[in-house]
């Protein structure tokens, strides 16, 4: 099959997967679940994409373990973190909004919009799996971006959850550990990770994919990470604004 067959194959399951995630959601009626799935959605098409390969090479299982490695803990970790809490507040709003039409407002808007985005953003997964050759330089380079990209993540999703545990710290702004060179480190962490998959899918000659990485930095950036979570941050946290003067909101 060539890349771009098996990656309509995995548009068609990804969507076929949110569609009976949303349909979870409308039962539960709680649209949250749709963030749960974000990671495991990338791994489920980085192995589907596998599975069809007819002989997979180093280069592609490298990719898949650095996604499934990503995407788990990424779905593990805002499982723990949401588990038992009601609809997110994001959510609540939309279905205050729309009322009766919430159902379907959210199947596009949310579930299909996500897979969409999922498909768009893992094209270095997907095609760097087809690149012929062994792992060189290239690869290493793209596996320590990785790797400072998980650091960042993990750690600083740690730090967060330490900090919200003490209730002395209820209302506070986390400003101790990675928190103090970054205001986002997860959400910086995401973009090593993203661009050091591309590198790598680059090393084997899917340079075109630059698209997916891309996408990815600019929903950190500009969509539905730093921009939306500090819009409206400092009216419920006033620290958060001299936070904001001294320590940069991306980038450490």
């Amino acid at each position: 099959m060539s890349v771009l067959q098996v990656g309509l194959w995995n548009l068609g399951i990804v969507l076929v997967l949110m569609v009976a995630l949303w349909m979870v959601s409308l039962i539960k009626r709680d649209a949250s679940i749709v963030d749960l799935f974000w990671g495991a959605g990338f791994v489920v098409i980085a192995w589907a994409t596998f599975a069809q390969m007819a002989d997979p090479g180093t280069r592609a299982v490298l990719l898949v373990a650095f996604t499934t490695v990503w995407g788990l803990r990424l779905s593990g970790y805002l499982t723990w973190r949401n588990w038992g809490r009601e609809e997110d507040y994001r959510y609540r709003a939309m279905r205050d909004k729309h009322g009766r039409s919430f159902w379907w407002v959210s199947l596009l808007t949310v579930f299909m919009l996500q897979a969409v985005l999922m498909w768009i953003v893992s094209w270095p997964v997907q095609a760097g799996q087809f690149a012929a050759g062994s792992p060189g330089p290239l690869d290493l380079v793209g596996f320590a971006i990785w790797l400072v990209g998980i650091v960042f993540e993990s750690v600083g999703d740690y730090q967060l959850a330490r900090f919200k545990s003490n209730p002395d710290n209820a209302g506070r702004v986390m400003r101790e550990g990675l928190w103090r060179y970054t205001r986002h480190p997860n959400y910086f962490g995401d973009f090593c990770v993203w661009w050091g998959l591309y590198v790598i899918a680059c090393a084997g000659g899917a340079w075109w994919t630059i698209f997916g990485p891309m996408v990815m930095t600019f929903l950190l950036m500009r969509f539905s990470g730093v921009a939306l979570l500090e819009k409206t941050i400092t009216e419920r946290r006033p620290e958060y604004a001299e936070y904001m003067r001294q320590t940069n909101a991306f980038f450490p």
